[in-house]
């Protein structure tokens, strides 16, 4: 699966933040409420526009952010 696939930045939706592709809805919110507990089912029910494989694309967004980011240690 491509997270690309499913997720879209454009600058007239939310000032470009990225959104699950043809809704208006933050990858962020989505990444917050997973990391609140919130389930799948949960998020599901609230947001119909949605599915299950925009919830995935969303936590591999995050993984491949989390992989690219860089690193500076401070002394």
């Amino acid at each position: 699966m491509k997270w690309q696939n499913y997720i879209t930045s454009d600058p007239s939706v939310l000032f470009g933040k990225m959104v699950i592709r043809n809704t208006r809805i933050p990858v962020e919110l989505i990444l917050e409420k997973l990391g609140h507990g919130y389930s799948f089912e949960i998020l599901l029910e609230a947001y119909p526009r949605i599915t299950t494989e925009d919830i995935l694309a969303c936590l591999l967004f995050a993984a491949d952010n989390a992989k690219h980011e860089k690193i500076v240690a401070v002394a």
